[in-house]
């Protein structure tokens, strides 16, 4: 039998990548988006996350391999919030129950290199207390103030699933039940998300300059496509919890022998 994965955020960029080289390899893929999607739904909304689980549930028929929670916003704004983060957790535990009757569940997350940045310490510890409407709060309060501060939302909810990933993937509910997760954190990659800044030549030193890639550059989606891949394959029964940095080298660039 083909494996069956569910992708989020799958009618775009590193999602579609993801997608579209399972299903080269002739696996089947229910793609969760807002538009484009087998499963269409909003995840920045408590209901929209939980019609999104009973739709995925009714189309795989109670059973499934693989979760990837791709999907994400980068807006200076609290949807970035919601979204990013408990929009991506509220799919790894919704659908986590869907893995039991799998001969080899995995589950991962895309988080980001900009983790490593900058980040609203009063708005990641809220996300590590569960709490979203404070959460949107204090979001809202980060994107009325200057651009940068804003730009802090995106960076402190990757920051807040980096952790989460770290604190869970080794317990009973994932780790114990056979279940690896681990999550991945892009550098600068060629997606719609990026199109803006990377559209010319001076955009792409610019950002190049605060996200370093000295081996070979701005990535294509499909370069993190086939790490997730494996990730989230049969061939992965031992790697638990890691966060890996598909970067060009920024994280060593940046952090150099810190090694976390």
């Amino acid at each position: 039998m083909p494996r069956t994965s569910v992708i989020t955020g799958s009618a775009s960029g590193i999602g579609k990548a993801t997608r579209e080289l399972l299903e080269g390899r002739g696996e089947r893929v229910i793609g969760v988006d807002i538009h484009d999607a087998d499963v269409v739904a909003d995840l920045a909304s408590a209901d929209g996350r939980t019609a999104m689980v009973d739709a995925v549930r009714t189309a795989a028929g109670g059973r499934i391999d693989a979760v990837y929670a791709v999907a994400g916003l980068a807006l200076p704004a609290p949807a970035t919030v919601a979204v990013n983060y408990f929009g991506t957790v509220a799919t790894l535990e919704g659908l986590r129950p869907l893995l039991a009757g799998s001969d080899a569940p995995r589950a991962l997350l895309v988080s980001s290199m900009a983790a490593l940045m900058a980040t609203d310490d009063e708005l990641v510890a809220l996300l590590a207390a569960g709490d979203e409407p404070a959460a949107l709060a204090r979001a809202e309060v980060l994107a009325k103030e200057p651009a940068a501060t804003g730009q802090l939302i995106y960076s402190s909810t990757k920051l807040g699933l980096s952790r989460w990933v770290r604190r869970r993937a080794a317990t009973g509910a994932w780790a114990g039940a056979g279940i690896p997760l681990n999550a991945v954190s892009p550098g600068i990659i060629a997606t719609p998300m990026t199109a803006d800044l990377i559209a010319t030549p001076e955009g792409r030193e610019a950002l190049l300059g605060i996200v370093p890639m000295p081996l070979n550059g701005i990535a294509e989606p499909i370069v993190v496509a086939r790490l997730l891949a494996w990730l989230n394959s049969p061939d992965n029964t031992h790697l638990c919890g890691q966060v890996i940095y598909v970067d060009g080298g920024s994280d060593a660039v940046l952090r150099g022998d810190s090694v976390w």
